[in-house]
Order: structure tokens, then C-alpha cells, then sequence
């Protein structure tokens, strides 16, 4: 028997991309719905080889809905996800709204899979896409050196901010050899040909809330105790995110160990030459579902430091892939009843 999923925010690019995934690993579907707002109602979306009718989510009854993957925005999930949830429809929330919620477990499988057998509100939080995939690549190393502290540089491609952004940047870098000027709506500068260090709003202390996402959320999945500080940049990069990271540990660092735990390390892929074009870049990483760890070094400025990039296409593992997964586990646990 299989499960019956609904898909809330079927239309956006990241609820285009769970059905994708959902097909593609064969998950144990049943029947499935492809919900988003009126105006969507009607709009058709691929699931495999079938085509299903967007319905209106706003008059939908998850009664009887064993898992709704929810991906359409914050405020939405806010109403909706715990209308669902209530009638016993386990929701995994793709937008920050629940994610530091302390009744709401923020899960990356392959990091804190226990997370998922403390569920309180029927509600699991998918993270931050640029938290997903560093804490992919810091948990092998921290299980061995013991994490102490990150300094993480982001490149954050413009499918981070949906469809709209990545419309911005093909407008915007067509408009350049044709000498229109650069209409400017879904970033706060122009975004062809350039590098935005602003992700998110400003907060008190001078970080954006990117930023904080990045401290806090890894702080909750990882540990603690770890300190983080983070710059997160846009840049004009359909899709793929890219983190320059820099981490410090409690415990001295051998290389080939990091190199064995990498390696072996589930989700990830050590892809690390030292020549010319031996490392991964964000259009390689595109349609993928690993994350890519290249330019493994020592850093010898600190105490027990090492220093890596880290790639992953923020669609799959930063978004769809990881909410699939969250499911997945909770299948292999036993822990997502079937309504049917």
C-alpha cells in the first residue's frame, strides 16, 4: 500500500520540482493532489508520466491525507499547515515559518534523523537551503573533530528567491546587449552581472535574516554549541548554491581522516583535484542530488581549522529533495501512518 500526498504550492518552482522527485524515487504514492492558490486552480503540473489539475487549496479537506508536502510561502503555510496537520495529515513545511519553533523538529535526514520521532504538532520544518547542505558536509567532520566554529561565505543562486528571480536575471542579462535599462523588482540592486550581499531583511546586529537562518537552524540540527557567522550573497546564477566555508574544531585535524569521513559520508560527494577545473561548480551540481565538497585544505591561521567549498543545486537537496527524504525517513521509522 502507498500513501496519499498532497503537494501545496504545486505550481512554484520548488513544488514543481517535489513532484519531479517524488517520481523520479518512486515514492509509495496512492493518489495525489497538486494544490495551490485560486488563481492556480486549474493550471496543470507533471507528476511521472501523469498530469494532474491544480485544485484550490483554499476549499481543500486534507481529511484522509497521510503527508502534504507544503512549499507556497510562509504566510500560507502559517494558515494552512496547521489545518492540515489537526486532521492528521503530517505536514513537511518547506518555508522558514516553523522552522525555530521549538514543537516542530527541523530535520536534515542525513544529520538528525532522530529529530523526527520528538513530532508534537503533526508539523516537521524542512531547513534553510543554504543550511541544508553545510551541515550535510560539517556532520561527518563534526562527529570526528568535534565542530567548535564556522565562518561560511555563500553564492546563492536566484531560483533561491522562485521563478520571479530567475525571470529577473534572463530579463536583465538580455537587456544588457540590447541596451534596455535593468528592471529591478525581486532584488534590491540589479542582479546580471553582479553580486548582491543582501539576502532577506536587515535585523539589529547588522546580519540579514539569511544569515541568522544559517546560525540559528544549524545551531538547532547540528549543535548548539557551534558558532556561526555567516555572509550570504546573491549572485547571478540560475540554479545552484555555493559556501565557502571555514571551520574550526575542539579536537586536531588530520586531513586523510576528513578526506575517509567525507567520502564515506551519506549525501555527499567528494569531488577535490588539485588542477585546474578539479572541483565542482554550481552548473554542475544542477539536477543533482548530492552534496559536492571540493577544496578540502587545512587552515593554518586558527587552532584545528579546515577550509572547503561546498555545492548542491538548491532546488533538490536545499528544497524538494530534502522534504522527500524527511518523508522517506519517516517510512523506514515507521512513523507516517497511512489514512487509507
Amino acid at each position: 500500500m502507498g500513501y496519499r500526498v498532497a503537494v501545496v504550492g504545486a505550481t512554484g518552482a520548488v513544488g514543481r520540482e517535489i513532484l519531479k522527485t517524488l517520481a523520479e524515487r518512486e515514492f509509495p504514492v496512492d493518489e495525489i493532489v497538486a494544490l495551490a492558490s485560486p488563481r492556480s486552480a486549474g493550471r496543470e503540473v507533471s507528476f511521472g508520466d501523469q498530469v494532474l489539475k491544480v485544485q484550490n487549496l483554499e476549499t481543500f479537506d486534507f481529511t484522509g491525507w497521510d503527508v502534504g508536502l507544503f512549499s507556497p510561502g510562509g504566510s500560507v503555510s502559517a494558515k494552512y499547515a496547521p489545518i492540515a496537520a489537526k486532521v492528521g495529515c503530517v505536514v513537511i513545511d518547506n518555508t522558514s515559518h516553523f522552522r525555530m519553533d521549538p514543537d516542530v523538529p527541523l530535520v536534515v535526514p542525513e544529520v538528525n534523523p532522530n529529530a523526527l520521532k520528538q513530532i508534537k504538532r503533526n508539523i516537521i520544518a524542512n531547513p534553510n537551503c543554504s543550511t541544508i547542505q553545510m551541515v550535510v558536509a560539517l556532520k561527518p567532520l563534526h562527529d570526528l573533530f568535534t565542530l567548535k566554529r564556522v565562518v561560511v561565505s555563500t553564492y546563492q543562486a536566484v531560483s533561491g528567491a522562485g521563478k520571479d528571480g530567475m525571470d529577473e536575471l534572463f530579463a536583465q542579462t538580455r537587456g544588457t546587449f540590447v541596451n534596455d535599462p535593468p528592471k529591478i523588482e525581486q532584488f534590491q540592486k540589479q542582479i546580471a552581472f553582479n553580486c548582491i550581499p543582501q539576502i532577506d531583511v536587515f535585523m539589529d546586529d547588522g546580519a540579514t535574516k539569511e544569515e541568522w537562518k544559517m546560525r540559528v537552524e544549524t545551531k538547532k540540527i547540528l549543535d548548539p554549541d557551534v558558532d556561526v557567522i555567516a555572509t550570504c550573497v546573491r549572485v547571478p546564477v540560475f540554479i545552484g548554491h555555493s559556501e565557502s566555508v571555514v571551520a574550526e574544531f575542539e579536537e586536531p585535524v588530520d586531513i586523510k581522516r576528513a578526506y575517509e569521513a567525507l567520502r564515506e559520508a551519506e549525501g555527499v560527494v567528494v569531488l577535490d583535484k588539485r588542477e585546474d577545473g578539479g572541483y565542482v561548480t554550481p552548473i554542475d551540481s544542477v539536477g543533482e542530488d548530492a552534496t559536492y565538497v571540493s577544496r578540502l585544505r587545512v587552515d593554518p591561521t586558527v587552532p584545528n581549522g579546515l577550509a572547503f567549498w561546498c555545492v548542491s543545486d538548491n532546488l533538490r537537496k536545499g528544497a524538494a529533495l530534502n522534504a522527500v527524504q524527511i518523508a522517506e525517513t519517516m517510512i523506514a521509522l515507521d512513523l507516517l501512518p497511512r489514512h487509507g
